[in-house]
């Protein structure tokens, strides 16, 4: 049952847990807590719940990954902490449950499922399962602070009643799941999940943009902003690794699936090496293209390879246009390491206003890998993106969400409702 902002719906002391937050880790613990007989009230300061499930994949929400290995696909502090609850509740129960309400999705590449139709399929399917479990949502109902108390927690909640009306009460809560999310989308985003967490001396890894596109340097911009919209198929590498996918250039920089992943492990001073001619073996081509046709200009011959743009932007910047034929030797390395080995140093990132996940969050050592409870807090939880575990693009992030949710529920319906 999902709540306007001015409805209350039963007294607090009926629910079992509270969970803040009804994105995607949020809505899926609430469903497994329900269906196991807790009473469920989730807290969600938007007017709409699963407002990031809505904005995802260009509204077709990319919902999860066939590759979603947990090994391998993850960033975290901990690179082992995620391993238990993705073996736990694997890609194919996620995808029974998409099935099950009819869904019509395709794999787009790598393993990316998205829905045929829209994102608010999925919503529709989450909210539908919530409401068959029992489960209670409130809306516009921020909190503002989480607080131990002799029942559990004291839950202060300041609700919109209305344009300018602000209700605010508290309730009390013998278990608090914080599904709030992290920092990216700022118009939708909360960090709750980290104020909570500092108030109470829980550990932090510092929070930063991931998934984002990279920001030019002042030299850079001057040269490639003209190149606003030219797509290439590359490699990215950075910190030992590597992404085959297109790069964009914008007017603020380079975006595009291979920067978005390469994003998430690049530090500020940092270089990102770029291929942008991943197929081809560039010294080799220069030497055969020396010999078959040396009296083409290098600008021409490599119009054959990459945008015509790019080229003309860079072809006097990075190198001597001239004859394929006069080029000695050193100049074709040249070319081809330019081409194949270009260190772009970003001159940071687009923030977390076009972010599509938090690096960071917090600490996976101050919490449990099967139930998901705070080790010092018992009775608080924390799932999803507000934990210290990214994934990268393409659905990762919400197989961990649908995962962590899956689980963290086990743990609450093992207990006996009070």
């Amino acid at each position: 049952m999902v709540l306007g902002s001015s409805q209350r719906g039963d007294s607090p002391a009926d629910f079992d847990v509270v969970i803040i937050g009804a994105g995607a880790s949020g809505l899926m613990c609430a469903i497994h807590a329900g269906r196991r007989g807790l009473k469920v009230l989730v807290l969600e300061k938007g007017p709409k719940p699963g407002l990031k499930i809505l904005v995802s994949g260009g509204g077709r929400c990319n919902f999860t990954n066939l590759w979603a290995d947990p090994e391998d696909h993850y960033l975290s502090a901990n690179q082992h902490f995620c391993i238990s609850a993705m073996r736990r509740y694997p890609v194919a129960e996620f995808i029974d449950m998409v099935n099950a309400h009819g869904i019509a999705y395709h794999e787009k590449k790598l393993g990316q499922l998205f829905c045929d139709h829209s994102a608010q399929d999925i919503v529709d399917m989450l909210l539908d399962e919530a409401a068959k479990a029992g489960v209670q949502i409130r809306l516009k109902s921020e909190v503002c602070k989480v607080i131990p108390d002799a029942s559990g927690f004291r839950v202060n909640v300041t609700k919109s009643t209305g344009k300018t009306a602000i209700d605010t009460y508290a309730l009390d809560a013998p278990r608090v799941v914080l599904a709030s999310g992290g920092l990216s989308l700022p118009k939708i985003a909360s960090d709750l999940a980290y104020r909570t967490a500092r108030e109470l001396g829980v550990s932090v890894v510092a929070p930063s943009p991931a998934l984002v596109p990279l920001t030019w340097n002042n030299a850079d911009k001057a040269e490639f902003a003209e190149l606003s919209g030219v797509a290439v198929d590359c490699e990215i590498s950075s910190s030992g690794q590597s992404f085959r996918e297109n790069l964009l250039f914008t007017h603020r920089g380079l975006s595009g699936p291979a920067i978005l992943q390469a994003s998430s492990y690049w530090h500020p001073g940092e270089d990102v090496n770029i291929n942008l001619l991943p197929e081809h073996d560039v010294l080799a081509w220069l030497h055969q293209m020396r010999q078959d046709r040396g009296k083409i200009l290098l600008s021409n011959a490599l119009k054959g390879l990459l945008p015509n743009r790019l080229v003309e932007a860079v072809i006097d910047r990075w190198f001597d246009d001239q004859t394929l034929g006069d080029m000695s030797a050193a100049q074709c390395e040249q070319v081809a390491r330019q081409l194949q080995a270009w260190r772009f140093r970003p001159g940071g990132t687009e923030g977390y206003r076009t972010a599509e996940v938090t690096l960071g969050g917090l600490a996976t050592t101050e919490f449990s890998s099967k139930s998901f409870e705070a080790k010092n807090y018992p009775g608080l939880y924390a799932i999803g993106e507000a934990l210290d575990v990214t994934g990268w693009l393409g659905g990762y992030n919400f197989q961990w969400a649908w995962a962590s949710g899956y689980c963290c529920a086990q743990n609450l319906s093992s207990l006996t409702a009070l």
